[in-house]
């Protein structure tokens, strides 16, 4: 019997250790075939920055002496919001950072030194090593995105799509010498910048982040800008006025379907690496010491976890041997991950959780859990950390002086110093592109009667766009931005020097009759997902603006426009309302350099020509996606278009002014129909208390939710109060960014939703959406209509389409461009409803219609 069981179990260990030998000849298999695969397409990167032994050899002797949890240490970026100075001390992070409208002491108005004060004891904590063990210093990253952004007072560039339309790499580098200088003023090490994405689709949100939708300016702005904020590798590669560069985001970003911030990119991987892959030759060949990884997916996988493009395209095949950085908890989007769980993040190659919230604990933890258990390979944390080290010690940490000891270090006056200011003014003037100019209005002489116009004449603010100051760029005014100037206060001070005469009113009334009025309107501040479009008409249903410029047109007063936008927009109708048309896109801190190319001189001499050419196509329909070497290339104006003085205008004042009526499909919102739409979240409120949906059940005290069936599992859900004053369920963003659901509300359609009464009548029921209030003009921005006497007539246990018209809540101030909430069920009192299919849609003889009160 001995013998057979001993048979029995070498029969087993030989197969089970067959098994294993297959398995590891499959991965090998595996790996070669993804290997030769990236070869085919991706090139080898021969980077200006090379291997030095001596820096290896000290960080294969660091890494030696490392424990685990100090490894792990390395590869966890929080917050400042937080993190204290004495978690620092404790646990020794590799890198910490400031998001987007982020300040020490959680104060906007944070002076020079307190940003220092905090990189000080921040940078001294890491390198006690009486709690962790180590002194390796810490990194600071920020979002220095168009000048030092975050910081009050800083000179603040045009945005990238304004750089674009300059195309000067030699002024780009200056730029980003500049920004890097401002940023070493606060102690600062490292800028997640530059943003590398090649746009392909202008209703994206980050739009204004690139350069153009050519891949080839944005791989030649890629190595300037990247040079300009690391150095020359033979001359000063990071040394003490420069910062550590970041090229992302890693990788297609601006290629999304629909323009969808974080969403999907399809594009074969040639497209891939030839449009969206060509800003990382250019920087990395710069050397650029970081890359961020995207938040974008590639054929429905995130970038946070594809291992494929991060590491055996990135690391391998380019020769990347700096370190991958997430983007702000992206590593919680991959499927099977959460904020503080995402083993598959660091097996793909990421090399460092850009971890906010607290959720930094608890994913440090798992992660070292994860390394014991074997799920993450320590090699495979040793090259991260590995990375992490080399980094360091390229970029001099070890040996520098600490933050408020630094070459820059307290000396303010750099920020916003005026020679930095006169290349910001530089670039404002290259930017611009003249787009229309009929009999040669432009340019201006100053010695006449101006009347300047528009909401944006005199908002530093909202001429800045976003990442400013804040993150969306809302909520600041002209006090905000010390030293700095509005394109109106460019015009009033050479009219008046001049010996002309300037008024400013916004909706353009006036004491005595213009000569001319110039008209500055446009996009509010957005960043990111926020500014995502359904469409690119500007001011699709509202038209004010438009009515200013007729209005002025119908005095016989020659009107001049100057359109500030994060991204080309179909103004057809502003167009033929103005005699010249100015793209001023974004231009920061320095407004005032728009009169240097609008005005002549006091003689009445150019001072400056129009230099911006389009490094975007312009459409000539509010749904034309268009780009430079498309088959059916057919703009309004084109890549590379932009008058001169002189020039003959092209642009007749009798443009299509139509907007093309949408079918039933692209007016159609689909918001629940068993399974939530991917963009929106249900939140079950009572009282003052909410929770998330995220499993079949959910309770609060005044109400529980629940999924049930009706036609299939699973496919609706009910909701049952208790005695409740206000509970409900609310639909919101799951990103927090707001919706464009313009083309629903125009199409007419109706919020349409299933449901059905189970027992009680409701003492009472409504049904609200929300949208979020932009820019400087807040108000209501919600609306709600209720419904409890139509749910209350219905048949117990029947079910009913309810029906109500969206215009009964734009009516109530709902702005459906920016929709963060489609759909809202509050209830009073006790009982049961049920709830299916809930859409935007045109209405059915069978639905009741709930009429507006």
């Amino acid at each position: 019997m001995m013998n057979v069981l001993l048979k029995n179990c070498l029969a087993l260990s030989c197969i089970s250790l067959l098994g294993a030998c297959q398995q590891t000849h499959n991965t090998e298999q595996q790996y070669y075939a993804e290997k030769d695969k990236a070869a085919e397409i991706w090139p080898k990167i021969v980077s200006d920055v090379k291997k030095d032994p001596a820096i290896e050899e000290k960080v294969n002797a660091l890494l030696s002496k490392m424990t685990l949890e100090q490894k792990v240490a390395q590869m966890i970026q929080p917050e400042i919001r937080d993190i204290s100075v004495e978690d620092m001390r404790r646990y020794g992070f590799g890198s910490y950072l400031n998001g987007g409208g982020s300040f020490p002491n959680n104060e906007k108005h944070s002076t020079a030194q307190d940003w220092i004060t905090l990189a000080e004891q921040m940078y001294q904590a890491s390198v006690d090593d009486s709690l962790d063990g180590t002194s390796i210093p810490t990194m600071w990253g920020t979002d220095a995105v168009h000048g030092h952004n975050n910081v009050i007072g800083a000179t603040l560039f045009p945005h990238n799509i304004g750089l674009g339309a300059a195309n000067n790499p030699t002024l780009i580098e200056k730029i980003a010498k500049i920004t890097a200088t401002e940023v070493m003023v606060t102690g600062i090490d490292w800028v997640f910048a530059p943003t590398v994405a090649t746009v392909r689709d202008d209703r994206w949100g980050r739009t204004y982040e690139g350069y153009s939708e050519d891949p080839d300016i944005v791989k030649k702005y890629a190595n300037a800008i990247v040079k300009g904020l690391q150095g020359h590798a033979d001359k000063d590669f990071l040394g003490d006025d420069r910062v550590i560069s970041t090229v992302k985001h890693f990788i297609g970003d601006g290629g999304t379907v629909g323009g969808d911030d974080q969403g999907d990119n399809i594009a074969t991987e040639q497209e891939l690496f030839d449009i969206h892959g060509q800003g990382y030759v250019g920087g990395l060949t710069a050397g650029a010491q970081s890359v961020m990884a995207s938040f974008n997916s590639w054929h429905g996988k995130k970038l946070h976890g594809h291992k494929y493009l991060l590491t055996n395209v990135l690391k391998e095949q380019m020769g990347f041997d700096g370190f991958v950085v997430g983007d702000w908890n992206g590593h919680g989007q991959i499927e099977g991950c959460t904020n503080d769980n995402c083993p598959q993040a660091v097996n793909a190659g990421l090399d460092i959780y850009m971890v906010p919230t607290d959720a930094w604990k608890p994913l440090m933890e798992n992660t070292i859990k994860q390394v014991n258990q074997g799920v993450i390979a320590q090699s495979r944390i040793d090259d991260a950390v590995r990375r992490i080290l080399r980094v360091k010690f390229r970029a001099g940490l070890f040996n520098k002086p600490s933050p408020k000891n630094r070459l820059f270090s307290g000396k303010t006056a750099l920020i916003g110093q005026p020679s930095h200011r006169l290349v910001a003014q530089q670039a404002v003037r290259e930017s611009l592109v003249l787009l229309k100019n009929k009999g040669n209005i432009l340019p201006l002489n100053p010695n006449q009667h101006i009347l300047v116009a528009g909401d944006g004449a005199d908002n530093i603010g909202k001429q800045s766009g976003g990442w400013t100051i804040t993150w969306q760029g809302t909520n600041n005014t002209n006090e905000d931005f010390p030293g700095g100037s509005s394109i109106y206060q460019g015009i009033k001070s050479q009219v008046t020097k001049a010996g002309g005469s300037v008024e400013l009113h916004v909706q353009g009334e006036f004491n005595q009759k213009p000569d001319v009025a110039v008209v500055v309107f446009g996009e509010e501040p957005y960043a990111e997902g926020h500014g995502d479009r359904s469409n690119l008409d500007y001011q699709r249903g509202i038209k004010s603006d438009l009515a200013l410029l007729k209005k002025l047109k119908a005095q016989n007063i020659p009107v001049v426009s100057l359109f500030i936008s994060g991204r080309p927009m179909w103004v057809n109708a502003e167009l033929n309302a103005s005699d010249a048309f100015v793209a001023v896109w974004l231009p920061g801190s320095e407004g005032k350099a728009v009169a240097d190319v609008l005005l002549t001189d006091e003689e009445g001499q150019v001072q400056h020509d129009f230099k911006g050419k389009l490094s975007f196509s312009w459409p000539k329909s509010a749904d034309q996606l268009v780009n430079r070497f498309d088959e059916d290339n057919e703009p309004l104006l084109p890549y590379g278009f932009g008058l001169s003085y002189g020039d003959k205008n092209i642009l007749s004042d009798q443009l299509n002014e139509q907007t093309a009526k949408l079918s039933e499909d692209q007016s159609h919102v689909n918001l629940f129909n068993g399974q939530i739409s991917k963009l929106w979240q249900f939140n079950l409120i009572g009282g003052d208390e909410q929770k998330v949906v995220n499993s079949n059940t959910t309770e609060l005290p005044q109400i529980s939710y629940r999924t049930i069936d009706r036609n299939v599992q699973e496919d609706a859900f009910s909701l049952t109060s208790k005695a409740a004053k206000h509970a409900g369920i609310s639909m919101t963003t799951s990103n927090g960014f707001r919706e464009d659901l313009t083309a629903a509300h125009e199409a007419d359609n109706y919020l349409v939703m299933s449901m059905r009464r189970n027992n009680d009548r409701l003492k009472s029921a409504k049904v609200q959406l929300s949208c979020e209030s932009i820019g400087d003009k807040p108000g209501s921005c919600s609306g709600s209509v209720a419904i409890d006497t139509v749910l209350n007539r219905l048949p117990l246990n029947t079910w009913q389409n309810i029906a109500i018209p969206l215009e009964c809540f734009a009516t109530q101030g709902v702005k459906f461009s920016q929709i963060v909430s489609p759909f809202a069920l509050f209830m009073a009192g006790s009982g049961t409803i049920s709830v299916s299919d809930i859409e935007y849609r045109a209405r059915k003889d069978t639905d009741q219609m709930v009429m507006c009160q």
